[in-house]
């Protein structure tokens, strides 16, 4: 299934790819490669801040070139080199080797930039791991980046909330829940810990400012703003964009309620990073 659904998803993400332009470069992690996109937008005057992509695909699928195509886009719109770890994923390599994997990513990142000027962008499962990631580095004593850009973001594996229900079949790519998925992902871990779930996770002190995105019909519209909501309860300062009718992940990448999507989010990293005034 994955093998499948891999093949198309390389081709569409290198169509799409097509319309952010970059030079792909590939490093090497302990345990996966680290994918750096450097955009023809790149802007030499902000060589001294980056991105780090985390791609989604419910944790099983979105690996190789896939992860690095997915990048692109906010590459390009920010200007800003990005880094894309392609993390491992279960039935292999279920929890903690996938964020263990984003931890190493951060890492690489932090030898070479200040975190002030390190932003984190993730949607679906990436978004579940940008959050978690961001709580895990904090755990661990490391400085946290400058934002956190989250698309539909998955940080609830526990199943909760009412678009579960509401939106399923409703939403057109994520038709229902996937509890099969998410304990394969959860490989025998408690689904409710805050590295698995970091809606349930304390959010202070100091989780960086965020913006969540998400539609109408999207079937993680409700994590997704009850994240916002525990962050605003944190204190952290955190933005929420909900789009009519989109379902989870976009209307497909080109339209232009997506191009507004993908232009909200690169203004918000662009302003926390200082790549232009507040």
């Amino acid at each position: 299934y994955v093998a499948q659904v891999e093949a198309v998803m390389t081709q569409v993400g290198a169509a799409r790819a097509a319309a952010f332009p970059a030079e792909i470069a590939e490093h090497r992690l302990p345990h996966c490669p680290l994918y750096e996109g450097i955009p023809a937008s790149l802007d030499p005057a902000h060589e001294d801040k980056a991105l780090l992509h985390v791609h989604g695909g419910a944790f099983i699928i979105g690996s190789g070139m896939s992860a690095a195509y997915t990048a692109q886009t906010y590459a390009s719109l920010t200007g800003l080199r990005s880094f894309s770890v392609d993390y491992r994923m279960p039935p292999d390599h279920p929890y903690p080797a996938g964020l263990d994997d984003c931890l190493d990513a951060y890492r690489f990142l932090l030898e070479r930039y200040d975190p002030a000027g390190i932003g984190f962008e993730g949607s679906s499962a990436g978004a579940n791991l940008v959050a978690a990631l961001a709580l895990r580095a904090r755990d661990e004593g490391l400085p946290l980046p400058g934002a956190c850009a989250m698309h539909t973001a998955g940080v609830d594996l526990t199943g909760a909330g009412d678009p579960f229900h509401a939106n399923a079949h409703v939403d057109t790519v994520l038709t229902e829940h996937q509890p099969e998925t998410m304990l394969l992902y959860a490989g025998g871990h408690d689904p409710a810990h805050p590295y698995l779930s970091p809606l349930f996770g304390d959010l202070a002190p100091g989780f960086p400012p965020s913006i969540l995105v998400s539609g109408t019909r999207d079937l993680l519209l409700s994590p997704t703003v009850l994240m916002h909501r525990a962050l605003l309860r944190a204190g952290v300062e955190a933005e929420l964009h909900v789009f009519e009718a989109m379902p989870h992940g976009g209307l497909g990448g080109t339209s232009p309620e997506d191009r507004e999507l993908q232009a909200q989010i690169a203004a918000f990293l662009k302003r926390k990073l200082g790549v232009v005034r507040r």
